[in-house]
């Protein structure tokens, strides 16, 4: 059997990849390298409550469910809209942490400002992929 897969299959089979892959990192301590920014700005958008040891799981469950959803090709719409608020929210860093992305305002960007303005790709894609919520990766 020859599976087709269209252009929009293939960026959602993608995003489910990596979501799964940046998330399951997460459930294991030190193993993420974005770990230590992303519970920072997670304890700055929450006012300090949400602490590492919680934040960083939560952040692993909702980047794994995001991941799972893309792979299994379920509830594409809404799981389009959690990946656009999770990459919002991780934009938010360069306002909230812009010691950390750059190295020289606003030009020289760190390893982890490479990171988080790639977003803004993934962003437009996303978008894209919304106009095509398939129901089916066959």
């Amino acid at each position: 059997m020859i599976i087709k897969l269209k252009n929009h299959h293939l960026i959602a089979l993608s995003f489910g990849i990596v979501y799964l892959w940046f998330g399951a990192l997460k459930f294991f301590p030190s193993w993420s390298p974005a770990e230590t920014l992303a519970t920072h700005t997670i304890e700055i958008l929450t006012f300090n409550y949400l602490k590492k040891p919680i934040s960083i799981k939560a952040l692993a469950l909702w980047e794994t469910t995001i991941g799972l959803l893309f792979i299994l090709n379920w509830f594409r719409k809404t799981t389009i809209v959690l990946s656009l608020i999770h990459m919002i929210l991780t934009l938010t860093t360069v306002f909230l942490l812009p010691e950390q992305l750059f190295n020289q305002i606003p030009h020289q960007l760190t390893l982890f400002g490479q990171y988080v303005i790639k977003n803004l790709i993934l962003i437009a894609a996303l978008i894209a992929l919304y106009k095509h919520p398939s129901t089916s990766v066959l």
